[in-house]
């Protein structure tokens, strides 16, 4: 790491801690020159993830729909918001560690069902019809005897 003073290439660490939430690193740096201290963060680089619409469009993908879409799902039911936004963590890292930049968001909606058939199954039921648009009442029967004999 260069040295902001004296632009000597060579220092050392004194100091290393989490800052940001464990996002980053910070750390206090010694100029093995000058003998000035400086801090440094670090930062993990996040590529960008693009979303494939239904309709072929392509968007960034937003952290805070999918928890919008999960959060209207579990709408008066006993599911807390950490519980949400920890689902919406596991999937964004899911995402981020997988090859891919580009993810079609049926994919999405099959990683949210699955995490809501796990966390609470009317909230399950709430996203999977508005997911999966169904078009009558046996599709949603067919949903619900599916579960059911999941749940044997």
């Amino acid at each position: 790491m260069k040295c902001p003073f004296c632009g000597n290439p060579e220092s050392k660490v004194i100091d290393s801690r989490p800052a940001e939430e464990g996002t980053t690193i910070r750390r206090r740096r010694e100029c093995l020159k000058c003998q000035r201290r400086f801090t440094t963060y670090e930062i993990m680089e996040r590529l960008p993830l693009v979303v494939i619409k239904r309709n072929g469009s392509r968007q960034g993908f937003d952290k805070v729909k999918l928890i919008n879409g999960m959060v209207r799902a579990c709408e008066k039911r006993p599911v807390p918001l950490t519980e949400i936004e920890r689902i919406a963590d596991q999937i964004e890292q899911e995402l981020q560690g997988s090859l891919e930049r580009e993810i079609s968001s049926t994919a999405i909606g099959e990683m949210v069902m699955m995490h809501l058939r796990d966390l609470d199954e009317v909230a399950y039921v709430r996203f999977a019809s508005v997911y999966r648009s169904f078009k009558d009442i046996d599709t949603f029967m067919q949903e619900l005897t599916k579960l059911m004999d999941d749940k044997k």
